[in-house]
Formats: structure tokens, C-alpha cells, sequence
């Protein structure tokens, strides 16, 4: 029972540790356990930059310093080519883990919600802004991930309600539908709901919506035509309704995007716009470039 417990002691010491690198100070607080019968109110909106991989990455940095130390630096076991041959082997994978590393834990202190930056919240607020709903109205949030959005958009429209959906996949482990519940009582936001669904085929009659949005979603989506999934996306808008749809929208990903404007005008739609949201109205181009987040764009506009 006693090595159980410092077990957990020392996992607590490590990720305390480690939070800390990320957050970029030695006095971010940690939350602790609360009691019985008290709830921690905190939302938790999680980071862009799961953990998993940045402790993967740590890990890997460390252990293969480690082996270039004993094998090449020290050459303990070997010798002739064979150490060379470790030696560059080793230092290799090691500069690459480690500018990896140096990568995500820069993105992580951007990103988070507890940093100075808080480039997430700017994103979130700024797309949830051009999200309006009628009296009574109902809006979708496609890939809520931790509910953020879908509670951004619930908190500046309490005459209505926003459904969030996601299919809460492997490579996002820490996202969950718990998640997103949990945060919605965190903000005291009581006009949101969550559920699951797939936003290459979503299941929803046609017009079910006043209102559609979504960030940074399609393009994880691999092997799907990306204008495809805005057509499904603003199939299930009704006519007069508002949408915004921010996502990494460059030509490679995404196609011909004027073309896909002049396309929705011609099929009547009232008001279509794309906005470029590295020009410094969410992060500006240098943000852009250094997180590789070029191409962000915000598709706007009234069916």
C-alpha cells in the first residue's frame, strides 16, 4: 500500500513538473482533489497539443540523449563503426525529438487556456462572434471536441440553443462527451447539449439548423473532399441562416475557395465572405507561420 501511494506521489510530482514547462512558470497551481461533496467549477477545455504526445516526445528526446552519451559519447559495449554508426544514429534521432519537443511545448503555451496567449479562447471568441441565433433558435457545432465553441456560442446566445457533435476519435483521447457536459455545468451554460456524430455524414434532416459553425475540424478529416463536407455542413442550414466555419482552408487542402464562394452565391446564397484570420484578427502571420497554422480562414455568410 505504502509504494502505491508514493507512486502516485511521484506521478503527481511529474505532471505537476512538466505542467509547469508547458504553462512556461514555476507558479501555475495545480488543481487539487476537492473534497467530498465539493465540485471543482473550473472549466477544462484541454489543449490542442495533447499531452500524450508531448510526454512521448519528452520521453523520446531524453532516451535517445542517453544513448548517444553511452554508445557514442562513451562508447560503453562498443566500438570501430559500429559506434560511429550509433553515434549518428542517436544524435539525429535526438536533435529531432528535441526541436519537436522545443515545437510542442511552445505550442502548448500558446494554445492553452491557462497561458498568457490563450490563442485558443482568442480563436473560439472570435469565431463564436459571427454566430447568431433567433429567438428560440437552434444552432450545430461540427467536432466540439472539449465544447468549447459550443459553449462560447450558448453563452452569447441564451434566447437559444447549440447542439455540439463529435465522434470524440483516438487521436484526440482527453476530448470526451463527459467532457464537454462537465464544462457546460463549469460555465453555468444550461442552453447546450452534446451528442455524438460524424461530420462526413451528419444525421440531420436538411434545414434542420438557424445556425452551423465549426474550428479547425475538416481538415483532419483525411480522404474527404473538404468543399464536399462544407456543402454537407450548410446542407442542414435553413434558408436565412448564419454560419461560420473556421479551418486551415489553403488551396492544397481545400481547393479553388473563390470558386467555392462564387458556387454558394450562385445558388442563392444572401451573403458569403472569406475572411483571412492571420492577418492579426486572430494571431497574427508570424503566429501563423510558427504554430503552422497558414491558411487559417474563416468562411462566412447567410443562406
Amino acid at each position: 500500500m505504502g509504494f502505491i501511494v508514493q507512486s502516485e506521489r511521484y506521478l503527481d510530482l511529474m505532471e505537476t513538473f512538466l505542467e509547469k514547462i508547458f504553462e512556461g512558470s514555476l507558479f501555475v497551481k495545480k488543481a487539487h482533489p476537492m473534497k467530498k461533496g465539493v465540485l471543482n467549477m473550473k472549466p477544462d477545455y484541454k489543449n490542442w497539443i495533447p499531452k500524450g504526445m508531448l510526454y512521448s516526445l519528452i520521453a523520446g528526446t531524453v532516451l535517445s540523449l542517453a544513448l548517444l552519451l553511452v554508445f557514442g559519447v562513451f562508447g560503453i559495449g562498443v566500438s570501430g563503426k559500429l559506434r560511429i554508426v550509433l553515434s549518428v544514429v542517436f544524435g539525429i534521432a535526438f536533435v529531432v525529438c528535441a526541436k519537436y519537443t522545443e515545437w510542442c511545448v511552445n505550442a502548448y503555451r500558446s494554445f492553452s487556456y491557462d497561458g498568457e496567449r490563450k490563442l485558443s479562447k482568442q480563436i473560439i471568441d472570435g469565431t463564436a462572434e459571427h454566430i447568431t441565433l433567433p429567438e428560440g433558435g437552434v444552432g450545430l457545432d461540427i467536432g466540439c471536441g472539449s465544447g468549447a465553441l459550443t459553449i462560447a456560442c450558448a453563452k452569447r446566445n441564451p434566447q437559444g440553443k447549440m447542439v455540439g457533435i463529435d465522434r470524440w476519435g483516438k487521436e484526440y483521447a482527453s476530448f470526451s462527451l463527459p467532457l464537454c457536459e462537465k464544462n457546460a455545468a463549469a460555465e453555468g451554460v444550461k442552453n447546450a447539449s452534446f451528442r455524438r456524430g460524424n461530420a462526413v455524414k451528419l444525421d440531420f434532416p436538411d434545414e434542420s439548423f438557424d445556425a452551423v459553425t465549426s474550428n479547425y475540424v475538416y481538415h483532419n478529416i483525411a480522404g474527404k473532399d473538404k468543399q464536399a463536407l462544407l456543402l454537407e455542413t450548410l446542407r442542414v442550414l435553413k434558408k436565412g441562416g448564419m454560419f461560420a466555419i473556421h479551418d486551415l482552408m489553403s488551396p492544397g487542402r481545400y481547393g479553388d475557395m473563390q470558386a467555392f464562394v462564387q458556387k454558394l452565391r450562385d445558388m442563392g446564397y444572401e451573403r458569403v465572405e472569406l475572411i483571412d484570420t492571420t492577418d492579426g484578427s486572430f494571431m497574427t502571420p508570424k503566429e501563423a507561420k510558427r504554430l503552422m497554422l497558414r491558411g487559417s480562414t474563416l468562411l462566412l455568410g447567410i443562406k
